[in-house]
């Protein structure tokens, strides 16, 4: 199959990931929201098909989501977005750079994670600060890393093996 189809066809499934899982998750609002079900796809997509396929679906999920279904709301939409097109640059971006190692795949994701979360937070704040409220530092360690833990662990438990076994079934477009 020809690369670029391949990576069209990906991102089609992202997208569609991004619409449909936090409905599955979303059954149970305490657990959820905090299972961030919306990364997964992306990061899986960044590592992929590279960081212009991350970006864009990243970028563009939430912000669909939001128009379309009302959730997540617009406030958190915005940072959402820039949050998930920074975990589908840096994944495709790192992937592409690093050996394609199982142990690399959880250092690349690591490091995704935490640029994410700092866009996000970044992003937050900004757009807080826009609708008149404030965004502190307790505030963004409590949603970028307390609540967050359990999407954390998910990521950590799924993404790798997953991408290791794509990789070896010769499906990653992204080398």
């Amino acid at each position: 199959m020809n690369k670029n189809i391949r990576k069209l066809t990906f991102s089609a499934m992202a997208l569609a990931l991004c619409f449909v899982l936090p409905f599955v998750t979303g059954n149970i609002p305490a657990v959820g929201n905090m299972l961030s079900p919306m990364h997964l796809p992306v990061m899986i997509l960044g590592f992929l098909c590279g960081w212009p396929y991350g970006v864009a679906v990243g970028f563009i999920a939430p912000l669909l989501r939001s128009l379309t279904l009302s959730m997540p709301p617009i406030l958190n939409a915005i940072p959402m977005a820039f949050e998930l097109a920074t975990y589908g640059a840096v994944c495709g971006i790192l992937y592409k750079v690093f050996p394609k190692k199982l142990g690399w795949l959880y250092i690349e994701l690591a490091i995704a994670m935490l640029c994410g979360r700092a866009v996000w937070g970044v992003a937050r704040w900004i757009t807080l600060g826009l609708n008149g409220q404030g965004f502190t530092m307790a505030a963004f360690w409590a949603g970028a890393f307390i609540n967050a833990w359990p999407a954390i662990v998910l990521q950590f438990v799924l993404i790798p093996p997953i991408i290791e076994a794509l990789r070896r079934a010769k499906l990653v477009a992204n080398e």
